[in-house]
């Protein structure tokens, strides 16, 4: 993903601590997690409609 550290992430925990407060944290947690996955599969399912077409094409032009 990146050149993330241990204190550039402890830092971004801290900061989303101070923001979201105790409580919550584990609520937003949960959500951009649901986001990420979410993105992960649309991603998945786009590159696989490219191969997919990319095959068909590769196909028609051996015909």
């Amino acid at each position: 993903m990146g050149n993330i550290g241990p204190w550039e992430l402890i830092l971004v925990l801290v900061i989303a601590l101070i923001i979201f407060g105790p409580g919550k944290l584990p609520e937003v947690a949960r959500s951009i997690g649901k986001g990420i996955n979410e993105f992960k599969r649309a991603t998945n399912e786009v590159k696989q409609q490219v191969q997919d077409a990319v095959s068909l094409d590769d196909n028609d032009k051996r015909a």
